[in-house]
């Protein structure tokens, strides 16, 4: 017997991705604000009580990787007003994958400061399923370097250079993807305003 909710969850799925491709037909090739030219940084901000950053858009992602260099400054220090949320991860930056919505598939960089120090995970969803391995940590007001790389069934996480390897879902190209930009939470928004310079390399 046909299952109507199956139906349902088709279209849904249709009807946000053509939503997608429409909106991304108005945005640049740069991911947000086009940078100056004595500055090829862009800065992105969340501010307080809100999880997206200011001025978020959605733009498509084609590539079979991604690479960039991020700089976090003091903002990046805060303390969860829940203890345990401390835990949670915040998203640096990322993709969808595999012709689906990103809490289907998708690969993106994760950061939360712990124990005095800023923390980086490789953060996928692989059919629906959430999984993060940590990376190590960096320095506050230091260029370190991000890449995600696209091989076979294979996410390849390289934190300068560090490389580490996490499943994929499908095996060929992202399909019909987006950009995923930096974003506060887990449960709690930003317990103030943060601030974190990418730059788009390659």
């Amino acid at each position: 017997m046909p299952n109507p909710h199956a139906n349902s969850n088709l279209f849904i799925t249709k009807a946000f991705f053509w939503c997608l491709l429409i909106v991304s037909t108005w945005a640049c090739s740069w991911v947000g604000p086009k940078p100056s030219f004595e500055d090829d940084f862009i800065t992105y901000k969340i501010s307080k009580d809100k999880h997206e950053i200011d001025g978020d858009n959605i733009t498509l992602f084609k590539a079979d990787r991604l690479k960039f260099q991020a700089v976090f400054d003091s903002s990046a220090i805060y303390k969860s007003f829940i203890p345990e949320n401390q835990y949670d991860i915040n998203k640096l930056m990322g993709f969808s994958d595999c012709n689906s919505p990103h809490h289907g598939n998708s690969a993106r960089f994760g950061w939360n400061w712990m124990d005095n120090a800023l923390h980086i995970h490789a953060y996928t969803y692989v059919d629906g399923q959430r999984v993060v391995k940590s990376l190590g940590t960096v320095t506050l007001n230091e260029t370190n370097t991000y890449e995600i790389q696209i091989q076979g069934n294979e996410y390849v996480f390289l934190l300068n250079g560090a490389e580490t390897r996490m499943q994929r879902f499908c095996s060929g190209s992202v399909g019909l993807a987006y950009n995923l930009l930096p974003y506060f939470g887990g449960d709690e928004t930003a317990p103030h305003d943060i601030k974190i310079k990418i730059r788009l390399l390659e």
